[in-house]
């Protein structure tokens, strides 16, 4: 959640730091409220693209006079797309210098970092790698410890006198930080005033949005008049919606899906018209909600429901999408495809109500095909990925290079009579997946909920403490659903009692929290799957987490992915091709998690079980880059082939996953050339998976 300039001061005033006083003006305010401090003043249009002041959106202003007059120019200026809703109006601070001043999670440091320079100002990214701008890793427990702000203190200059509240602002910055769940506080400029105050002129702060559901009271510094009016309606009923300029409306279920769906149509010449994920649960009103989302839109000629039943039933959303039409057909044509669970009976249903404009297709390519003949196709977008180039290949008598750290426990010696371990069995989502497990043949031999220990669940005793269930079973692999707010902690426990491989279901785990998970099991031989992770499956043998058994078969293909519901999408077309899966596994949708793509290929660098790779990426983040350069650098002996969703995706804006956000345009071409450059099989759309594979087997 980012905030505007005015709600980050107004959060960062009531931790206790100095900012510019300052007042909200609406349009038409500006003329009719006196300012209620002197002159000069600076106006400032409150919006959440960057280079606000480039564009002019922040004037100065030396009389109240002023004020009017450019406030109705601000009304109307467009900065990255966007008209400010509103205006700050504060006065001019008085200050002998102006510094920068930074706290916040990098997803490319894997950490949290301050930054600070002796220069503040609009040009602050022209000092990136350059000596001026110190940047500090800060380790768990992320507290600011005395040598840390003497390093900050000292690098910036500042006279001894000014120690103790420089002290004061930094302690209560990191204060700040922890108590409101903050990703980012950015203080840009800084000033230090006349008086030896330090001062915050201007302040961009980001919510962990996984803090936001935690602690629902951090909503008020959001502001929805930055939202166009279908994401706000979105948000009521807890949709995760993005608009995009195309005329197919999309609903799917599952980021992963809906991000290579965006694709598909791109690449079909029709275009979504947004991004929709209704994720594992689906109700008539929700499902009324969304096609009244995207019918609003005038732009919409057709929609697309798109869904690979896993944990959710195509079934269920078949007989909620029946209760959401009624009896009045679809107020423009909607194509249906389903996949996985309940599939056929979901198809069977919507084809029994006769509506013409309701069509089903039989899978992904024929339902595109279907609105092909209903929409306008448009210039048709190229994702064709660049060829492979050769290099990575082991040559005749090379042995591949072993990697200086020890092999990561295997998912693949995992079989029917491997000990399994769930904590939170006592949940509704612990207790029907633990059961769905055992049915597939996992051996769950115990389950863990604080005070609940002596109880069991059908047959399955459950444990007070991890450490306890350890001591009465052999336990190799604990899958976690206990709740986010828990769930760190609980991988913690797991790790701590001996347990080598831990699956974490859970989603909404706030990022700080995995920072510091990550850091404690360094060095540990632990493999950690998740958070947001759908688990694993070894096919035929056993199954850890909420993987559907359908897609999948026995075979020589290890699958690793992102995307719980493109695991499914992929290992279907695999399967149907009559190619099988030695394990397939994920490593979840967040920014930071446990075991990487990287980590996962070591593990299968030397199985003869394995005879190929597939990996499943999303844009954003560096995964696909770091397992490509390992890949490479090892001279890996194994063919791998990839599929990466979001080629569409709009820069800047997370789409389900809040690891799948494309930082730059551009990134997502860097990305595919990264990977064919390590001579990985890049198949630029969900169609050529099987066939890519199979070339790469028959070693083509």
């Amino acid at each position: 959640m980012h905030l505007t300039e005015h709600a980050g001061k107004a959060l960062l005033e009531q931790a206790g730091l100095a900012v510019a006083p300052g007042i909200a003006l609406g349009p038409g305010e500006a003329e009719i409220v006196p300012p209620p401090f002197p002159g000069p003043y600076y106006l400032k249009a409150q919006v959440l693209s960057g280079g606000r002041g480039k564009a002019g959106g922040v004037v100065r202003l030396e009389s109240a006079a002023e004020i009017g007059p450019a406030a109705q120019r601000l009304f109307t200026l467009p900065i990255g797309g966007q008209v400010a809703p509103f205006l700050r109006l504060e006065p001019a601070v008085a200050h002998d210098r102006a510094l920068y001043l930074s706290l916040g999670v990098s997803r490319e440091r894997g950490s949290l970092c301050l930054s600070a320079a002796g220069q503040g100002g609009a040009d602050i990214e022209a000092l990136a790698g350059d000596p001026r701008l110190l940047v500090l890793d800060v380790p768990p427990p992320f507290a600011p410890t005395a040598r840390l702000l003497r390093r900050v203190f000292f690098h910036l200059g500042l006279a001894q006198p000014l120690w103790a509240p420089f002290q004061t602002f930094l302690e209560r910055l990191f204060a700040a930080v922890a108590e409101h769940g903050l990703l980012l506080a950015e203080i840009n400029p800084l000033a230090l005033t006349p008086d030896g105050r330090f001062v915050a002129l201007d302040a961009k702060l980001v919510v962990d949005d996984s803090a936001v559901s935690l602690h629902p009271e951090l909503r008020r510094f959001g502001d929805d008049r930055l939202l166009t009016e279908p994401e706000r309606r979105a948000r009521t009923y807890g949709l995760s919606f993005v608009s995009l300029p195309g005329r197919v409306g999309l609903l799917a279920n599952g980021a992963g899906l809906a991000m290579a769906t965006m694709d598909a149509l791109e690449a079909a010449g029709l275009g979504a018209a947004n991004f929709l994920d209704f994720g594992g649960t689906a109700d008539a009103v929700r499902l009324r909600a969304a096609f009244d989302l995207l019918f609003a839109d005038a732009r919409v000629a057709a929609c697309l429901v798109n869904m690979f039943g896993g944990i959710l039933s195509c079934a269920d959303v078949a007989r909620a999408l029946t209760e959401a039409l009624g009896d009045a057909p679809p107020q423009r044509p909607v194509v249906v495809r389903f996949a996985g669970n309940g599939a056929s009976r979901g198809a069977e249903m919507l084809r029994r109500l006769g509506l013409p404009a309701l069509a089903v297709a039989e899978d992904m390519d024929q339902a595109i095909a279907m609105l092909s003949e209903m929409v306008p196709v448009g210039p048709r977008r190229d994702f064709d990925a660049p060829s492979p180039q050769a290099g990575r290949a082991v040559p005749d008598g090379v042995a591949a290079v072993q990697p200086e750290c020890r092999l990561p426990p295997s998912l693949l010696d995992l079989d029917n009579e491997s000990g399994v371990l769930v904590q939170g069995i006592t949940g509704r989502a612990g207790r029907r997946h633990a059961l769905l497990m055992r049915a597939y043949g996992t051996r769950v031999v115990a389950g863990v909920t604080p005070f609940r220990g002596g109880q069991d669940v059908e047959g399955i005793p459950v444990y007070d403490t991890v450490a306890a269930a350890v001591a009465a079973h052999d336990i190799a692999l604990s899958v976690i659903f206990v709740p986010a707010a828990g769930a760190a902690d609980a991988v913690l426990e797991a790790a701590e009692a001996g347990i080598a491989r831990i699956v974490c279901i859970t989603d909404g785990v706030p990022q700080k929290d995995m920072l510091a998970v990550r850091a404690a099991l360094a060095g540990r031989e632990v493999l950690l799957l998740g958070p947001n992770t759908p688990g694993l499956l070894v096919p035929g043998i056993m199954q850890a987490g909420i993987m559907p058994p359908d897609p999948f078969t026995p075979g020589p293909v290890a699958v690793f992915s992102r995307s719980g519901t493109l695991t499914y999408e992929v290992c279907s077309r695999l399967t149907a091709a009559g190619i099988g899966q030695a394990v397939a596994a994920g490593i979840g949708g967040d920014p930071f998690g446990g075991a990487d793509f990287k980590a996962l290929c070591r593990m299968v660098q030397g199985d003869d079980r394995v005879r190929a790779v597939m990996l499943i990426g999303e844009v954003g983040g560096r995964a696909e880059e770091d397992a490509a350069a390992y890949l490479e650098a090892t001279h890996f002996p194994k063919p791998v082939a990839a599929f990466v969703a979001g080629l569409s995706a709009p820069p800047g804006r997370a789409l389900g996953h809040a690891g799948a956000l494309l930082e730059r345009p551009g990134g997502i071409a860097a990305k595919l050339a990264c990977l064919s450059r390590a001579g990985i099989a890049v198949c630029p759309e969900l169609g050529e998976v099987a066939g890519v594979m199979a070339g790469l087997l028959c070693g083509g």
